[in-house]
Parts: structure tokens; sequence; C-alpha cells
């Protein structure tokens, strides 16, 4: 019912995912990040809790699998799970629980991970990482390629309806959160729509949170 990509920039310092699934608002409970920390995956039959639970492990230095396995440990069902990890340096990890649905598979580069549940084939993850090794550019223009791959490879079996980007960098909130939560047409494409609008203005959002007297202005109606 899911498939997503962690990934980081070179040295660490962006990381994002990138997720879409047939149920609503996948990345309201599936996406987490947090700055200079890593990135969290929880997707399958999903249990929030455990994005929180491993941001945490990783910000007190546990290395991904590390922190993946001690949240696993403290829960009874790890066998429903499907999670990705990621932090700023160090190999990715991803657990597939055993009672993952449909078809289910993973695949791991050196700054990312992809997997999924219910999908199309098992190739769609490798799909999304050659995606995501192939393109330049900014780390979330890198997602979205992946995440449009594994839509061309499949994706899920059925058809998907949300879509969630997210981007975390040097400062305390997400940079990009961007997410189509019901989309009775293409979520990804749609998703996509809106990384055109808001890339441009990144820095300029970045700028006005810590240095407004010299922040561009909004060039809106209104505005001075």
């Amino acid at each position: 019912m899911t498939f997503s990509i962690v990934a980081r920039a070179p040295a660490g310092q962006m990381l994002g995912m990138a997720i879409a699934s047939s149920s609503p608002a996948v990345a309201a409970r599936c996406v987490h990040g947090r700055a200079g920390v890593g990135v969290v995956a929880t997707q399958n039959i999903t249990d929030p809790s455990l994005g929180p639970c491993i941001l945490d492990a990783l910000a007190l230095g546990a290395g991904a699998a590390s922190a993946l396995a001690q949240c696993l440990a403290a829960t009874r069902f790890a066998a429903y799970r499907q999670l990705l990890v990621l932090a700023p340096d160090g190999a990715p990890a991803v657990h597939s629980g055993t009672y993952a649905l449909g078809i289910v598979a993973s695949a791991t580069g050196a700054d990312a991970a992809a997997a999924g549940n219910l999908l199309a084939g098992p190739d769609v993850p490798a799909a999304m990482l050659a995606a995501f090794d192939a393109t330049g550019g900014h780390l979330g223009a890198r997602l979205l390629q992946a995440l449009a791959a594994a839509v061309a490879r499949g994706g899920e079996a059925g058809p998907i309806h949300s879509a969630g980007l997210l981007v975390v960098r040097d400062v305390s909130w997400p940079i990009v959160d961007l997410r189509v939560d019901w989309s009775e047409a293409d979520p990804v494409a749609a998703l996509c729509g809106l990384w055109d609008i808001y890339a441009p203005q990144i820095d300029d959002y970045v700028r006005r949170a810590i240095d407004p007297a010299h922040a561009p202005g909004f060039g809106v109606p209104g505005s001075a």
C-alpha cells in the first residue's frame, strides 16, 4: 500500500524522503525527519510512534541499524511494520516484517534506501534508487524523480491516492514539507507540480526566518 525513499545529499547536509500510497494522507502518518538527526519512514501497517522513537535514538548517537533495532525491540508488533532509516552518515537501515503486505521489496545504496509493500513488482525500489542516483540538482528534485520512477515501473498493485515530500537541513524546521493528501488522478504528478511552485522560494523562506530585515519581499498584492 506504500512505497518510499529516504536519502541524503553529499556530506549529509540535507536529508529527505518521498512517499506515495493508496491510502489517504500518507505523509501525515509515515514521514518523519529531524534536522541534523535523520529521516524515517513508518509504513505498511503503520505505527507513527516509531518515527520519533527512532529519531530520538539517532539523536543520542545510535547508528541507523542500532536505532531501528532498539525501537523494534520495544514493540510487540515488529512483524507488521516496514521501516526505513537514514542518518546524516553511515549506512541506511530497512526492516520489512514477516506480516508486511503483498509483494514486499527494498533496495539500499550508499546515500539512500527505498522500500515498499503491496507493490506491482519486486523491482520498484531498485528503480527508485537508480533514478535517484541518475538525477542531479536539489535533493527534493532527486527524490521526486525516484517517486516518478516507481510510478513508471508500476508502483503499487493498485492505484495510489496520496504522496508527500520532506527535506530537512541546518535549521530546526523542514525546509520542504509538501503533501497531496488525496487525488483520484495522479498524486505524484500533483506533488511535482507543487514542487515546481515551491522550490524557487525555499531559500527565501529560510532567509525570512533567520534574517527578515534582508529577506526578499513577498511580491503579493498589499505587500510593501
